[in-house]
């Protein structure tokens, strides 16, 4: 894989796969509308990092991570210039988290039962080869965990098995065995995942955990 990473977004998530890509060699450009807050980080991410516009880090990236709330997504792509982003494989990080409050530490998604937010992003911007991941598990755990149970699984979908071929190369790099769970439409069970993972958090404050996919 070419080893420059475009990143959209500049909150925890951005920030914690752009120091897994800093960490394994890659270039990182990470575009945010706020530049003053990722002075600090700049100062300790090393002279491989860049920070910038959404437009700049989608042009620079061969591989770009779309890291922002599920509710300015397409926002964001559009900032972006999604032509700049045409053929390009997308790690699509994002939930489709709705304002409403928890219910019992169950959060509300404004997508349908049957539907995703991944899958109206693919059908809107076709050329884009989305590929879901990162979006179960939290930002202190997306590069090298460590468990006694062993790697953790990260579940994945995506119409382009050249793009899923791309993030399988990362997520083994980063510390994961990779369940591919097929096309597009399956990002309606990977996506509400992230219910599932928070859920123990928003209980009982527990976060340091992650799903295994166990075969005989």
């Amino acid at each position: 894989m070419r080893k420059r990473v475009g990143i959209i977004g500049s909150g925890d998530v951005g920030r914690a796969l752009a120091d897994g890509f800093l960490k394994y060699g890659f270039e990182v450009k990470i575009g945010t509308r706020n530049p003053d807050r990722l002075v600090d980080w700049l100062k300790k991410a090393g002279e491989k990092a860049t920070v910038c516009s959404f437009e700049e880090a989608a042009h620079f990236g061969d591989l770009v991570v779309l890291a922002v709330k599920g509710n300015a997504a397409e926002f964001a792509l559009d900032m972006a210039g999604a032509a700049t982003l045409h053929e390009k494989t997308v790690i699509d990080t994002c939930n489709p988290i709705s304002e409403e409050p928890l219910v019992n530490g169950v959060l509300n998604f404004f997508t349908k039962s049957n539907s995703s937010l991944m899958e109206h992003l693919q059908a809107k911007y076709s050329r884009i080869h989305f590929v879901k991941a990162f979006n179960s598990v939290g930002s202190a755990l997306m590069v090298d965990p460590q468990f006694e149970e062993g790697r953790p699984t990260m579940f994945i979908c995506g119409n382009s098995d050249k793009a899923k071929g791309d993030v399988q190369e990362v997520l083994d790099l980063f510390g994961w065995d990779v369940a591919d769970l097929g096309k597009v439409e399956a990002a309606r069970a990977i996506e509400p995942l992230c219910m599932l993972w928070c859920i123990p958090g928003f209980l009982n404050n527990e976060w340091n955990h992650a799903f295994k996919l166990l075969k005989k």
